[in-house]
This record gives C-alpha cells, sequence and structure tokens, in this order.
C-alpha cells in the first residue's frame, strides 16, 4: 500500500458512497486511477464490503446483546461456528481468549426475543457448556481503524 492507496482509503472510508470522481479530485489522480487502485485493494482482501450500516432500532430490533460461550473444548469451535451461523439474528462470532471460547453480538426485537434466542438456539446447540449475556445500553463509538 502506498500514500495514494492511504489518501482513497481515508476519504472512502469516511463515505463508501462518494464518487470517485470526486475521490480523484482530492486525491489529484484521474477517476480511472482511483477506479483501478480500489478494485485492486478489494480483490487483495484490504477492503471488504463497502454496505451500508441499518440501524437496527430502526427496523424492530431493540435489544444488542454480546454474548460469551463457554464451549466443552475449544476444538469444537469448528463445529460450533456453522450452527450459530444458521441464527440470522447473530451478526458478529469471534473465537477468543479468556473466560469465553466464543464471543457473539446478536441483535433481538426485545428480551423475550432474547430469551428464546438464547434458550431455544444457542444453549441447544451441543458443545455449549455456559453463556453470559451483556446488554449493550448504547453504542457510544463506532468507526474503522485510522489510516496511517
Amino acid at each position: 500500500m502506498d500514500k495514494l492507496d492511504k489518501d482513497i482509503l481515508r476519504v472512502i472510508v469516511n463515505n463508501a458512497r462518494i464518487p470517485f470522481a470526486d475521490v480523484a479530485e482530492t486525491c489529484g489522480v484521474s477517476r480511472a486511477a482511483v477506479h483501478q487502485r480500489v478494485q485492486k485493494m478489494v480483490d487483495s482482501g484490504l477492503i471488504e464490503g463497502s454496505g451500508y450500516h441499518v440501524n437496527a432500532r430502526k427496523i424492530g430490533y431493540s435489544t444488542c446483546a454480546y454474548i460469551g460461550i463457554r464451549l466443552e473444548k475449544g476444538s469444537m469451535y469448528k463445529e460450533v461456528v456453522p450452527q450459530l451461523t444458521e441464527i440470522p439474528e447473530i451478526t458478529e462470532c469471534h473465537f477468543t481468549t479468556g473466560a469465553y471460547t466464543v464471543l457473539i453480538k446478536l441483535f433481538a426485537r426485545d428480551n423475550e426475543h432474547l430469551m428464546v434466542l438464547l434458550n431455544d438456539k444457542i444453549q441447544g446447540i451441543p458443545g455449549v457448556v455456559s453463556t453470559e449475556t451483556l446488554i449493550s445500553l448504547d453504542c457510544g463509538l463506532r468507526r474503522e481503524l485510522p489510516i496511517d
């Protein structure tokens, strides 16, 4: 990644919908150069996606929760993740060190829905020993890493 790639990233990270012509003007290059550079970054895996962030509350999901999951054995992670993937309310899943084997983020319509997800879906997965739920009251910060 050279200076131009970083300059382009700084612009598009703040607004993924900005036209390439505007990025090109800001960076002092042609629109074609921006297009080629961005495509190269996508192809290399440096840029992952370019979608919109949906406000979960606006579509009826008022509860955001982080759930620590303890598995019988850490090696069960590879069998458990595909089953967690089948639960559409789960938006993130991480294999972690520390008290939990897995940490997930999910959205529920309300606490009753959260209880169904926990009791009927997550805790019913073979290998899940226990869960601990932390409900997010507010998201005070969400951002991308700075491009240095």
